[in-house]
């Protein structure tokens, strides 16, 4: 039996780390939903999920993002 040749070696192998990335961005898609990760001043670190404080927190976290980089455009 002959070795396979040297490219379909690395086709191989460069479409199976496609095939993984893909599925990646694929479950991340899936699940990506808002929340809000909250950082206390003695370091610790909390999310609130799908819950209506989570969602509004999400938008005001937005505005807050959206108000500097406006900020720092000037």
């Amino acid at each position: 039996m002959t070795p396979p040749k040297p490219h379909r070696v690395l086709l191989d192998r460069v479409s199976g780390y496609a095939d993984e990335a893909a599925a990646y961005v694929r479950r991340r898609r899936i699940s990506r939903r808002p929340f809000a990760r909250l950082y206390y001043a003695n370091g610790r670190s909390g999310e609130v999920g799908h819950t209506d404080a989570g969602a509004e927190l999400f938008v005001a976290a937005g505005r807050l993002i959206e108000l500097t980089s406006k900020r720092g455009k000037s």
